[in-house]
Protein backbone atom coordinates (compact mmCIF):
# COMPACT_ATOMS: atom_id res chain seq x y z
CA UNK A 1 0.00 0.00 0.00
CA UNK A 2 1.45 3.37 -0.93
CA UNK A 3 2.35 6.05 1.57
CA UNK A 4 -0.39 8.62 2.14
CA UNK A 5 0.49 12.10 3.29
CA UNK A 6 -1.48 13.31 6.27
CA UNK A 7 -3.08 10.07 7.52
CA UNK A 8 -2.42 9.86 11.27
CA UNK A 9 -3.06 6.82 13.43
CA UNK A 10 -3.98 7.65 17.04
CA UNK A 11 -3.71 4.72 19.46
CA UNK A 12 -5.46 4.79 22.83
CA UNK A 13 -5.30 2.29 25.66
CA UNK A 14 -8.61 0.48 25.18
CA UNK A 15 -8.61 -3.29 24.55
CA UNK A 16 -9.12 -2.71 20.80
CA UNK A 17 -5.81 -0.84 20.60
CA UNK A 18 -3.94 -4.12 20.15
CA UNK A 19 -5.45 -4.35 16.66
CA UNK A 20 -2.98 -1.61 15.69
CA UNK A 21 -0.07 -3.99 16.19
CA UNK A 22 -1.03 -5.65 12.92
CA UNK A 23 -1.44 -2.49 10.84
CA UNK A 24 1.20 -1.81 8.20
CA UNK A 25 3.21 1.33 8.91
CA UNK A 26 3.22 2.53 5.31
CA UNK A 27 -0.32 4.00 5.21
CA UNK A 28 0.41 6.45 8.02
CA UNK A 29 2.41 9.65 8.00
CA UNK A 30 2.49 9.51 11.81
CA UNK A 31 1.60 7.05 14.57
CA UNK A 32 0.56 8.83 17.76
CA UNK A 33 0.46 6.82 20.97
CA UNK A 34 -1.45 8.01 24.04
CA UNK A 35 0.03 7.17 27.45
CA UNK A 36 0.84 3.43 27.60
CA UNK A 37 -0.03 2.78 23.94
CA UNK A 38 3.61 3.20 22.90
CA UNK A 39 4.02 -0.42 24.03
CA UNK A 40 1.73 -1.70 21.25
CA UNK A 41 4.20 -1.14 18.43
CA UNK A 42 7.78 0.16 18.41
CA UNK A 43 7.45 2.38 15.33
CA UNK A 44 5.34 5.13 16.91
CA UNK A 45 6.32 8.64 15.91
CA UNK A 46 4.77 10.64 18.76
CA UNK A 47 3.92 9.81 22.38
CA UNK A 48 1.51 12.16 24.11
CA UNK A 49 0.92 12.06 27.87
CA UNK A 50 -0.21 14.36 30.71
CA UNK A 51 1.89 15.79 33.52
CA UNK A 52 0.85 13.05 35.96
CA UNK A 53 1.83 10.14 33.69
CA UNK A 54 4.34 8.19 35.84
CA UNK A 55 7.95 8.31 34.60
CA UNK A 56 8.31 4.55 35.02
CA UNK A 57 5.59 4.04 32.39
CA UNK A 58 7.41 6.12 29.79
CA UNK A 59 9.89 4.59 27.33
CA UNK A 60 13.47 4.29 28.55
CA UNK A 61 14.76 5.70 25.27
CA UNK A 62 13.41 7.21 22.07
CA UNK A 63 14.60 6.95 18.51
CA UNK A 64 15.72 9.89 16.37
CA UNK A 65 12.30 10.07 14.71
CA UNK A 66 10.25 9.77 17.92
CA UNK A 67 8.86 12.80 19.72
CA UNK A 68 7.45 13.18 23.23
CA UNK A 69 4.43 15.51 23.37
CA UNK A 70 3.76 17.05 26.79
CA UNK A 71 1.47 19.67 28.28
CA UNK A 72 3.85 22.35 27.05
CA UNK A 73 2.87 21.26 23.52
CA UNK A 74 -0.76 20.20 23.78
CA UNK A 75 -2.16 22.88 26.10
CA UNK A 76 -1.65 25.77 23.61
CA UNK A 77 -2.77 23.53 20.75
CA UNK A 78 -6.02 22.59 22.43
CA UNK A 79 -6.61 26.15 23.61
CA UNK A 80 -6.19 27.32 20.01
CA UNK A 81 -9.17 25.12 19.12
CA UNK A 82 -11.47 26.10 21.96
CA UNK A 83 -9.84 24.76 25.09
CA UNK A 84 -10.35 21.88 27.48
CA UNK A 85 -13.72 22.86 28.95
CA UNK A 86 -15.47 22.78 25.59
CA UNK A 87 -13.39 20.04 23.97
CA UNK A 88 -13.23 17.57 26.87
CA UNK A 89 -10.43 16.97 29.34
CA UNK A 90 -9.45 13.43 28.41
CA UNK A 91 -6.34 12.43 26.53
CA UNK A 92 -8.17 10.90 23.56
CA UNK A 93 -9.65 14.28 22.70
CA UNK A 94 -6.50 16.17 23.66
CA UNK A 95 -4.48 13.97 21.29
CA UNK A 96 -6.98 14.62 18.51
CA UNK A 97 -6.81 18.38 18.90
CA UNK A 98 -3.03 18.36 19.14
CA UNK A 99 -2.73 16.26 15.96
CA UNK A 100 -5.22 18.50 14.18
CA UNK A 101 -3.32 21.63 15.19
CA UNK A 102 0.29 20.41 14.88
CA UNK A 103 0.25 17.80 12.11
CA UNK A 104 -2.64 19.08 9.97
CA UNK A 105 -3.70 15.66 8.69
CA UNK A 106 -6.20 14.71 6.03
CA UNK A 107 -7.44 11.81 8.20
CA UNK A 108 -7.25 11.05 11.91
CA UNK A 109 -7.82 7.32 12.42
CA UNK A 110 -8.49 6.37 16.05
CA UNK A 111 -8.11 2.90 17.52
CA UNK A 112 -8.56 1.89 21.16
CA UNK A 113 -10.02 5.30 22.05
CA UNK A 114 -13.59 4.05 22.58
CA UNK A 115 -13.96 5.01 26.27
CA UNK A 116 -16.12 1.99 27.10
CA UNK A 117 -15.26 0.51 30.50
CA UNK A 118 -16.91 -2.81 31.46
CA UNK A 119 -17.53 -3.55 35.13
CA UNK A 120 -15.66 -6.84 34.80
CA UNK A 121 -12.76 -7.92 32.63
CA UNK A 122 -10.02 -5.80 31.07
CA UNK A 123 -10.67 -2.08 30.64
CA UNK A 124 -7.35 -1.42 28.90
CA UNK A 125 -5.15 -3.41 26.54
CA UNK A 126 -2.73 -4.07 29.43
CA UNK A 127 -5.45 -5.23 31.85
CA UNK A 128 -7.21 -2.76 34.11
CA UNK A 129 -6.40 0.87 34.68
CA UNK A 130 -7.79 4.25 35.65
CA UNK A 131 -10.39 5.47 33.18
CA UNK A 132 -10.21 9.22 32.55
CA UNK A 133 -13.84 9.66 31.48
CA UNK A 134 -15.20 7.96 34.63
CA UNK A 135 -13.76 10.54 36.99
CA UNK A 136 -15.90 13.38 38.31
CA UNK A 137 -15.10 15.96 35.64
CA UNK A 138 -17.35 18.76 34.45
CA UNK A 139 -15.95 18.54 30.92
CA UNK A 140 -16.88 14.87 30.42
CA UNK A 141 -20.64 14.83 30.91
CA UNK A 142 -21.33 13.70 27.33
CA UNK A 143 -18.51 11.87 25.56
CA UNK A 144 -20.49 11.54 22.35
CA UNK A 145 -20.92 15.32 22.19
CA UNK A 146 -17.22 15.90 22.79
CA UNK A 147 -16.34 13.57 19.92
CA UNK A 148 -18.97 15.31 17.77
CA UNK A 149 -17.25 18.64 18.42
CA UNK A 150 -13.86 17.22 17.45
CA UNK A 151 -15.26 15.81 14.23
CA UNK A 152 -16.87 19.12 13.25
CA UNK A 153 -13.70 21.06 14.07
CA UNK A 154 -11.61 18.59 12.09
CA UNK A 155 -13.93 18.70 9.07
CA UNK A 156 -13.63 22.48 8.97
CA UNK A 157 -9.89 21.98 8.59
CA UNK A 158 -10.21 19.42 5.82
CA UNK A 159 -9.70 16.40 8.05
CA UNK A 160 -11.78 13.25 8.45
CA UNK A 161 -12.16 11.55 11.86
CA UNK A 162 -12.72 7.79 11.70
CA UNK A 163 -12.78 4.93 14.17
CA UNK A 164 -10.80 1.80 13.29
CA UNK A 165 -12.00 -0.10 16.38
CA UNK A 166 -14.70 -2.67 15.76
CA UNK A 167 -16.45 -2.91 19.14
CA UNK A 168 -18.71 -0.65 21.18
CA UNK A 169 -17.60 2.97 21.23
CA UNK A 170 -18.55 6.36 22.64
CA UNK A 171 -17.04 8.04 19.59
CA UNK A 172 -19.55 9.20 16.97
CA UNK A 173 -17.01 8.94 14.14
CA UNK A 174 -17.74 6.79 11.10
CA UNK A 175 -16.18 3.32 11.18
CA UNK A 176 -13.43 2.61 8.69
CA UNK A 177 -10.77 0.10 7.77
CA UNK A 178 -7.14 0.77 7.00
CA UNK A 179 -7.83 -0.17 3.39
CA UNK A 180 -10.45 2.60 3.12
CA UNK A 181 -8.12 5.39 4.29
CA UNK A 182 -6.62 6.26 0.85
CA UNK A 183 -10.07 7.10 -0.51
CA UNK A 184 -10.87 9.28 2.48
CA UNK A 185 -7.58 11.14 2.24
CA UNK A 186 -8.25 11.90 -1.42
CA UNK A 187 -11.44 13.87 -0.78
CA UNK A 188 -12.09 16.60 1.80
CA UNK A 189 -15.00 16.23 4.20
CA UNK A 190 -18.02 18.48 4.19
CA UNK A 191 -18.49 20.61 7.26
CA UNK A 192 -21.11 22.96 8.70
CA UNK A 193 -20.41 26.65 8.89
CA UNK A 194 -20.76 28.62 12.14
CA UNK A 195 -23.39 27.06 14.37
CA UNK A 196 -25.29 27.85 17.54
CA UNK A 197 -22.68 25.81 19.39
CA UNK A 198 -19.89 28.14 18.22
CA UNK A 199 -21.87 31.21 19.17
CA UNK A 200 -22.72 29.82 22.60
CA UNK A 201 -19.09 28.95 23.30
CA UNK A 202 -18.11 32.53 22.51
CA UNK A 203 -20.83 33.87 24.81
CA UNK A 204 -19.86 31.63 27.72
CA UNK A 205 -16.14 32.37 27.54
CA UNK A 206 -15.16 29.19 29.39
CA UNK A 207 -11.44 29.26 28.63
CA UNK A 208 -8.62 28.16 30.91
CA UNK A 209 -5.31 29.51 29.62
CA UNK A 210 -3.26 27.12 31.78
CA UNK A 211 -5.27 24.04 30.78
CA UNK A 212 -5.79 23.31 34.49
CA UNK A 213 -9.53 23.92 34.26
CA UNK A 214 -10.20 21.83 37.38
CA UNK A 215 -8.48 24.51 39.47
CA UNK A 216 -11.08 27.08 38.41
CA UNK A 217 -14.16 24.99 37.67
CA UNK A 218 -16.31 27.15 39.97
CA UNK A 219 -16.44 29.48 36.95
CA UNK A 220 -18.14 26.83 34.81
CA UNK A 221 -21.82 25.95 34.94
CA UNK A 222 -22.51 22.23 34.42
CA UNK A 223 -26.00 22.93 33.09
CA UNK A 224 -24.68 25.32 30.48
CA UNK A 225 -22.14 22.74 29.37
CA UNK A 226 -24.86 20.09 29.05
CA UNK A 227 -26.86 22.42 26.84
CA UNK A 228 -23.74 23.17 24.81
CA UNK A 229 -23.17 19.45 24.34
CA UNK A 230 -26.64 19.20 22.84
CA UNK A 231 -25.79 21.98 20.39
CA UNK A 232 -22.63 20.17 19.28
CA UNK A 233 -24.58 16.98 18.67
CA UNK A 234 -26.95 19.02 16.51
CA UNK A 235 -24.01 20.51 14.60
CA UNK A 236 -22.64 17.01 14.04
CA UNK A 237 -26.03 15.89 12.72
CA UNK A 238 -25.94 18.81 10.27
CA UNK A 239 -22.52 17.67 9.08
CA UNK A 240 -23.78 14.10 8.59
CA UNK A 241 -26.76 15.42 6.62
CA UNK A 242 -24.50 17.49 4.35
CA UNK A 243 -22.29 14.46 3.72
CA UNK A 244 -25.24 12.19 2.84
Amino acid sequence: MQQMAGVVLIMGSGPAATEAAGFARSPFSAVVAINNAWRIRPDWSHLIFPEDFPPDRRPDRTGPDQVLVTARDFVPAQNALGGFVYAGGTMAFTAGYWVLHALRPAVMAFVGCDMVYPRTGPTHFYGTGTADPLRDDITLQNLEAKSARLQVMAARRGCHCVNLSRGESRLVFDRATVAALPGLAARPPRAPGPTQADRREAELGYVSASGRYWEEQDRFDAGELRRLDTLWLEAHAQQAHRAA
